[in-house]
């Protein structure tokens, strides 16, 4: 019977260590995974320069949410969708800019906060964007006489 005991204690103790790494994964990690608390809007960008899923969105350099999914629309531009906090509203005439942090780092997206008294609601779409520079179109203009 007490080697019964022990295999039990020493299961329920391997089960709770299991549980526990899990859930620090999830919350170290920062994923979802029933849902985030939050509403969806979108932008549409020129360029989306290496923009990818999951990619930060941020607000005066504080992250604010992520970027969900990234599509060719039909007027051939790229349409992303942002999952955006529930606390934190977006105006209307709000500004979506595709950046980098550092000369080679990752690529996030900066929204500047508008003045309008008007918020976008859920499922609603930024209206003015600003698409990711790219510096060897820029370096190629320079060195070829095109600035």
């Amino acid at each position: 019977m007490r080697k019964f005991d022990l295999e039990l204690v020493v299961g329920l103790f391997v089960l709770t260590g299991i549980l526990a790494l899990g859930y620090i994964s999830i919350k170290m990690g920062k994923l979802e995974v029933i849902g985030g608390a939050g509403y969806t809007v979108y932008a549409e960008f020129e360029k989306s320069g290496g923009i990818k899923a999951g990619s930060v969105v941020e607000i005066a350099g504080v992250e604010v949410g992520k970027v969900k999914s990234i599509r060719l629309n039909t007027d051939y531009q790229a349409s992303v969708e942002l999952a955006i906090r529930s606390n934190v509203k977006i105006q209307e005439d709000a500004i979506a800019s595709i950046k980098t942090k550092g000369l080679i780092g990752e690529k996030y997206i900066q929204i500047a906060p508008g003045g309008s008294e008007k918020l976008i609601a859920g499922g609603g779409r930024i209206r003015e964007t600003e698409s990711a520079i790219d510096l060897e179109e820029l370096i190629s203009k320079y060195v070829f006489g095109g600035v």
